[in-house]
């Protein structure tokens, strides 16, 4: 086996960004993410092991029955390594020696909406309120308290998205807000300044164009909607069972609300784009000009011409073997030139003590001469 050291010119480290589209819709307290239908199996009526409308972490236990699930877990022994959420009174007392500590999967993950009315208590709001000031210097609209409005005592419709579903940060310009009473469009928001302003822009002339209804937090992941104006007079389900609000968007979306099938009731699209940053490692390997052209497998050599091995107390000897010709002639009865021949299917990498850490497999075997040479150009995702 040849080994060869990759020089500097050889090893490129890039960052990729990349802004994945998410599209949520809600409609009667049912989730659709990225347009994908509920699919029930023949074990669980949610194929991918999670409840409807969220996302799978790492899509393990795809249509199985609970008593057969993957599962984490940590024999106890004398080091004493356990998950992070089990007590230790629970360690020291309930496990013993020899037997599993046993976790769970799957995680997943899905948009949640929090609605405080004017007097609610507003824990999670006031744990954002050092980072909506910090966005002043976007727009005054970010101020927890100021004369465009309290966030104390305002009425706030709070849209949580988990950074699973958009990386790094939410890309600005990309947030589209859409609410249907029966099917029409009654009212849209968009961050068309880039600041983070939810501005309404349609249906044109609808009560509202123009004003904005709430701010989005790029970062964290979170929309704040403070607009109280009616989009619609029809009254349908949602908090307080009056007209469309966007104090009311997304209502039943893991709110602990079941909008009643035969109520009239809204549904909502919530479009952005992410914004994923992936590292990516880029490595030229080469096989030069008259190298690489033997292989220890054992189709290398011609079979039909099979020497004996010689043994004896002092020796151990066998016969040199010839190679294989794999040219072959166009003409009959001719015997082509002998040409030294490989075939390059696979690339390992290994670390500077020689562990094999990678494998890189051709799709067509190369065929390698000592008159060619070449590179291969291997891409990872770290």
């Amino acid at each position: 086996m040849s080994i060869y050291k990759f020089d500097e010119d050889d090893l490129f480290t890039n960052t990729i960004e990349a802004y994945p589209e998410y599209r949520f819709y809600t409609q009667s307290g049912s989730i659709y993410i990225n347009s994908l239908p509920h699919l029930s199996g023949a074990n669980t009526d949610n194929i991918i092991g999670v409840p409807k409308g969220f996302i799978s972490l790492y899509e393990y236990n795809i249509d199985r029955p609970a008593n057969n699930s993957i599962y984490p877990f940590i024999e106890k022994d004398g080091h004493r390594v356990s998950f992070k959420k089990v007590k230790k009174t629970t360690y020291n007392t309930s496990v013993l020696f020899g037997e599993q500590n046993v976790g769970s999967y799957n995680m997943s993950a899905s948009i949640s909406r929090y609605y405080y009315g004017a007097t609610a208590t507003r824990s999670k709001l006031f744990a954002l309120k050092n980072t909506l000031n910090e966005y002043v210097t976007h727009s005054p609209h970010y101020q927890y308290s100021s004369s465009l409005g309290d966030k104390n005592s305002q009425v706030v419709n709070l849209i949580s998205i988990p950074s699973i579903l958009y990386g790094s940060k939410i890309k600005k310009g990309s947030v589209s807000l859409k609410y249907y009473v029966s099917g029409s469009l009654v009212g849209e928001l968009k961050d068309e300044n880039y600041n983070g302003e939810l501005v309404q822009v349609g249906p044109e002339g609808s009560t509202g164009s123009g004003s904005v209804a709430g701010v989005c937090l790029y970062r964290e992941g979170f929309m704040v909607l403070t607009g109280s104006w009616e989009l619609n007079s029809t009254a349908i389900q949602t908090d307080q069972n009056g007209p469309s609000k966007w104090i009311h968007f997304n209502y039943g979306a893991n709110d602990g609300n079941s909008p009643a099938l035969t109520t009239l009731s809204a549904s909502y699209a919530m479009e952005y784009k992410g914004t994923t940053h992936t590292q990516t490692l880029t490595m030229f390997a080469h096989a030069p000009y008259g190298e690489l052209n033997h292989s220890n497998n054992p189709t290398f050599f011609d079979s039909s011409e099979v020497q004996p091995i010689q043994t004896g107390s002092l020796q151990y000897l066998e016969e040199p073997r010839k190679i294989k010709n794999v040219v072959h002639s166009q003409f009959l009865d001719v015997e082509p030139d002998f040409v030294k021949t490989t075939y390059i299917s696979k690339v390992a990498i290994y670390d500077e003590d020689k562990n094999l850490i990678g494998i890189a497999k051709i799709a067509t075997p190369v065929r390698k001469t000592e008159e060619k040479q070449y590179t291969f150009k291997l891409k990872i995702d770290i």
